[in-house]
């Protein structure tokens, strides 16, 4: 990139602080076109940078769950059903204590997206750990197909109210509050997981900064992707950001130094100049 460091590292930042590309236009004076390349170039290094560093993570407990989003289009007018458009989730598998995002895959809800993420924080943890999911039933065959019984797999189910019970009886994809919570169900699928560590309340806290931080998936705004691939690069590099340059306010500490991966908070700056190797 053609482009002084410093003013990469400021689009760098608004883009984490979710800020949106016409935004970011406005507010640096630089071409939209020349940022979503800047996006392109970082979000393709930090998912590279990310797939080779976490490695061999000790975690006791890890927690997945699914974030909702789409390409260019709902699923209700994506007519020739290509994948690349609509409904998009995005998978996360968080650690429990550190709060460090492991594993993320992009995908449809199905299980060959399921295996493929399972499969994939399976080479990102050392050994044996707890993970606790939501109740996808394409979650139990993942997580049998990638761990076998090298694992303690529990899944946690939530019960909402329905109806007038919920408020309004309007129906679920028209209501933008969750529902009440009138009940919650464990099920131990794998192994022996410790009932005081099954929950998905940290990933679910994880999946609230994503619509916070990533203006690709903020509800009801025009900041949705139009591509695929640049939904990827941003995914890529609010993660690498979130991990290495965003300090947890639970501990106090960014989750890489909270796992041990890092021994400092990152600068932006830090983080580009790191990606040069990559």
């Amino acid at each position: 990139m053609r482009m002084d460091l410093d003013k990469a590292a400021q689009v760098v930042q608004m883009l984490c602080e979710g800020v949106g590309i016409r935004a970011c236009e406005r507010l640096s004076g630089i071409n939209r076109h020349t940022i979503l390349d800047l996006l392109e170039t970082v979000g393709r290094k930090c998912a590279r940078f990310l797939d080779i560093t976490v490695r061999n993570v000790p975690v006791e407990s890890a927690q997945c769950d699914e974030v909702f989003g789409f390409v260019k289009m709902k699923e209700s007018n994506n007519a020739l059903k290509d994948s690349q458009l609509g409904t998009q989730y995005l998978f996360l598998g968080t650690d429990r204590k550190s709060k460090f995002i492991l594993a993320h895959y992009i995908g449809k809800r199905s299980p060959e997206s399921a295996t493929a993420f399972m499969k994939d924080l399976r080479k990102r943890v050392a050994g044996r750990c707890q993970i606790t999911t939501d109740g996808l039933k394409e979650y139990r065959f993942a997580v049998w197909n990638a761990f076998k019984m090298e694992v303690d797999f529990s899944q946690q189910v939530k019960k909402y109210a329905i109806g007038t019970e919920a408020g309004g009886g309007l129906n679920a994809e028209r209501r933008y509050s969750p529902p009440t919570c009138i009940g919650v169900r464990t099920y131990v699928r794998i192994g022996h997981p410790n009932r005081a560590l099954i929950s998905t309340s940290h990933v679910e806290r994880t999946n609230l900064s994503v619509r916070l931080f990533n203006r690709r998936f903020t509800r009801l705004t025009l900041g949705y992707s139009k591509k695929l691939a640049n939904l990827h690069y941003s995914v890529a590099l609010f993660i690498a950001h979130f991990n290495f340059c965003r300090v947890h306010s639970t501990h106090g500490q960014t989750p890489a130094q909270a796992a041990g991966l890092a021994d400092h908070v990152w600068t932006v700056r830090e983080l580009l100049e790191h990606l040069r190797h990559f």
